[in-house]
């Protein structure tokens, strides 16, 4: 139990360190793109503006823009492509390009129109379609060098990101186990109080029963005797019950897994529950797949199977019904539905607590709120899953086994 509360503990910080970390890169990717966007539009609204050629730069004109200066001047490569009404290339500026030919002009002015947007990104190339009085003019401005140098930003940013989040994780799980040791020490404090009193009270209790066998002996059978008697073997129960879930909740290492008959095995218990159920009036029903086989611990799985039944018949609807079935999806599954007229006061998602009883007078009817907790337990050392439903005026408990 403590090292899957240690595994979650991690699973859940690796969780939330990725996603912060996630989040940090992408503020960084669009915070970095957006102005080398921006950059890139004003170079094409400036050459669009100019005719589709670079405006020679003068320190003395106030009119360009702020960022052109000398070496914007001699460092933009850029060409520019006009159209007539039936979009066919007229006219081609590639002066201050030499490293692409007229072939790829024609084919990056083509994806161009055929996405549909004024602006966009066709490999290293930032594009602009406007339309002039020359007709439709498209500017492709390379963005290469803006590219190489906010991608080595971002990469580096990555990296340091991810350094940095595998690093937590990794302080994360060294002091994982520090951060769950209260846990694991009030866990341990339970269990040991729970061993303790097991044998503390199973002492007197054998002393008291083995006296009522002498009193009887001696003075006969009495009707306080048989309450005492009663109310002792239900206290035996609850410990045997007790020490069963701490049992539970240690390492399955001690289960004896074999693979077995679970349709003889659902079966086999159901013929169990037939007379009790027939001597409350309650009818049992199953419908069981032959030749379905588990792999488990034997024992644990024929609990799990009375438990589910004992529940069945106890909380069944006077000359109500109990229906049992098994089948197999991709793995075996147990349903155990009984009618139950009261079924939607019920908390559902609370009928595996410990302790818990519907009957909120808590009148004792045989039951101490800890079966569907056992239940529960031995489906997970399974790693399956169980859960309560209802419907219709009736209640029903869905096991999946692995």
């Amino acid at each position: 139990m403590i090292g899957s509360l240690r595994r979650k503990f991690i699973r859940i910080s690796a969780i939330s360190i990725f996603l912060v970390f996630a989040g940090i890169f992408l503020l960084l990717f669009i915070s970095a793109k957006v102005p080398m966007n921006r950059l890139m539009d004003e170079l094409t609204d400036t050459i669009v503006a100019n005719g589709g050629s670079f405006p020679e730069f003068d320190p003395s004109e106030q009119h360009l823009p702020e960022f052109i200066n000398a070496e914007t001047q001699y460092s933009t490569h850029f060409f520019t492509v006009w159209l007539d009404d039936a979009q066919q290339i007229t006219r081609i500026n590639m002066d201050s390009v030499s490293a692409i030919s007229e072939s790829e002009v024609e084919e990056y002015t083509q994806r161009a129109l055929d996405k549909g947007r004024e602006r966009g990104w066709i490999a290293e190339y930032r594009y602009k379609i406007a339309e002039t009085e020359d007709g439709t003019s498209v500017v492709f401005v390379n963005g290469a060098m803006t590219q190489m140098t906010t991608n080595r930003v971002l990469f580096t940013a990555f990296f340091v990101l991810l350094g940095s989040a595998f690093l937590i994780l990794a302080l994360t799980i060294i002091f994982s186990k520090r951060a769950v040791q209260p846990v694991a020490e009030s866990f341990e404090k339970q269990k040991q109080f729970i061993t303790d009193a097991n044998h503390e009270l199973k002492t007197p209790l054998t002393l008291i029963l083995s006296n009522l066998d002498i009193v009887e002996s001696e003075f006969g059978k009495s009707e306080w005797l048989d309450d005492i008697r009663s109310e002792g073997e239900r206290m035996g129960l609850l410990i045997n019950r007790l020490v069963t879930l701490s049992r539970m909740d240690e390492s399955d290492a001690r289960l004896t897994y074999t693979t077995f008959s679970l349709s003889d095995a659902v079966a086999d218990v159901v013929s169990e529950f037939e007379m009790l159920a027939a001597e409350r009036d309650k009818t049992l029903s199953a419908d069981i797949a032959p030749s379905l086989r588990c792999h488990g611990d034997e024992g644990l799985i024929r609990q799990l199977i009375a438990i589910l039944l004992d529940n069945a018949v106890k909380y069944c609807d006077p000359n109500g019904s109990i229906q049992v079935r098994l089948y197999a999806r991709r793995h075996p599954i147990l349903i155990v539905e009984n009618t139950y007229a009261e079924v939607d006061t019920l908390e559902l998602d609370r009928l595996f607590d410990r302790f818990y009883r519907a009957d909120k007078a808590r009148t004792f009817s045989g039951s101490f709120g800890v079966g569907l907790s056992i239940a529960r337990s031995i489906v997970k050392t399974h790693h399956g899953t169980i859960n309560a439903y209802r419907k219709a005026g009736r209640i029903g408990f869905r096991t999946d086994l692995k």
